[in-house]
C-alpha cells in the first residue's frame, strides 16, 4: 500500500524552519539538542522522509518510533540511523519536558570527494535501521557521546580548510563504534535471536511440507519479509548466532527435507525435486551432491 501522507524535508535547513529552530549553522550539517525538539500529537498520522542522513540518540520521551511493522520506544538510551528517503514515523503520547539526547543531520553533499561518500553504504544499519534500533549500554553511550561533543566543537568554531575533514572523520569513528555495538547487540540479545531461528524453522518446515506451492525455491528475501526484518540484518543475526546465514540456512533445511523424502517415501527424484520448489530436477541433485557428496539416487540406495 502506498502511504500518501508522507512528509518529505528536502534539507537541514527546511528541517530547522518546520521544527522552529534557528537557521542552522552550516547548510549541510547540523547538531541538536533533542529537548529543543517540540512534538505534537496532531503529527502522529505523518510519515516522514529525509534527504540527508539522521543519526539521533534519544530518551525520555512518551513516544514510539515506527520503522516497517515495528516500532521502539525511547525508554533507554536508543540510537537510530535513517538513510536519505527512508520513511518512518513518530507517534507521540506526551511531549515529556525531560527528554533529552542529540541528532545529527547531515547531508551527503558534505561527504563529497571523500571515501565515506562510498563507504557509508558498507554500514549496514543504514539498510536495516528500518527494523531494528541500538540499544545502548551506559558505557556506550559515554563513548559515543563523547565524539559527538567533539563534532559539534569543531563546526561550531572558526571553519578552515581541516574542517570538513576532521568532521568526517568524527563521524566515521561514530559509526565504527555504532557498527562495533550493533555487532555486540546481536550476541547479547540471544533470547530475541533465539526466537528469530524458531520463527525461521517454522516458516522452512512449512514451505518446504507444501506440496501445492508453486512459488520455486524460498529467497532471502522472502523470508526476511515473512519474519519482518531485512535481508541484510537476518543474515547477520544468523551468522553470528549460528555460523550460517540466511541463504545457508534454507539450503540446510532443504537438504533436510530431501533427505526425509528419499528415505521415507517412493517419490522419484523428479517429483521429490518439483515439491521442494525446483523447476528442473537438475539442478537439485547437483545441489544435493554439492551438499553431501551423494546423488540423491546414491543416497536413497545407502538406506536399503
Amino acid at each position: 500500500m502506498v502511504n500518501n501522507n508522507v512528509q518529505r524535508i528536502k534539507s537541514i535547513s527546511e528541517y530547522h524552519r518546520i521544527r522552529g529552530l534557528a537557521a542552522p549553522e552550516h547548510p549541510l550539517i547540523s547538531l541538536i539538542d533533542y529537548n529543543k525538539i517540540k512534538h505534537s500529537r496532531e503529527n502522529n498520522d505523518i510519515s516522514w522522509a529525509y534527504d540527508f542522513y539522521f543519526i539521533a540518540l534519544k530518551r525520555g520521551l512518551d513516544a514510539k518510533i515506527k520503522y516497517g511493522q515495528l516500532e521502539y520506544d525511547f525508554d533507554e538510551g536508543t540510537m537510530f540511523f535513517i538513510a536519505p528517503g527512508q520513511i518512518f514515523k513518530i507517534e507521540i503520547n506526551q511531549d515529556a519536558p525531560g527528554k533529552s539526547g542529540w541528532m545529527l543531520l547531515v547531508h551527503p553533499d558534505f561527504f563529497w570527494n571523500m571515501p565515506l561518500a562510498k563507504n557509508i553504504k558498507k554500514y549496514k544499519y543504514f539498510g536495516y535501521s528500518v527494523r531494528e534500533a541500538l540499544f545502548l549500554s551506559e558505557k556506550e553511550e559515554t563513548a559515543i557521546s563523547g565524539i559527538v561533543q567533539h563534532i559539534r566543537q569543531e563546526y561550531q568554531s572558526n571553519i578552515d580548510k581541516f574542517s570538513r575533514q576532521i568532521i568526517v572523520s568524527q563521524i566515521e569513528v561514530l559509526l565504527n563504534y555504532a557498527d562495533r555495538f550493533y555487532q555486540r547487540q546481536f550476541i547479547t540479545r540471544e533470547e530475541a535471536n533465539h526466537q528469530v531461528l524458531e520463527k525461521l524453522e517454522a516458516l522452512l518446515d512449512d514451505y518446504f511440507d507444501d506440496v501445492t506451492q508453486k512459488e520455486g525455491l524460498p529467497t532471502v528475501n522472502y523470508v526476511a519479509e515473512q519474519l519482518n526484518l531485512s535481508p541484510d540484518y537476518m543474515s547477520t543475526l544468523l551468522k553470528v548466532s549460528t555460523g550460517l546465514n540466511t541463504q545457508q540456512h534454507i539450503h540446510e533445511k532443504l537438504i533436510e527435507k530431501a533427505k526425509e523424502k528419499l528415505t521415507g517415501t517412493t517419490l522419484s527424484v523428479s517429483e521429490i525435486a518439483y515439491e521442494l520448489g525446483f523447476e528442473h530436477s537438475q539442478s537439485f541433485s547437483k545441489l544435493f551432491k554439492a551438499k553431501t557428496s551423494l546423488t540423491p539416487l546414491a543416497f536413497r540406495q545407502s538406506f536399503c
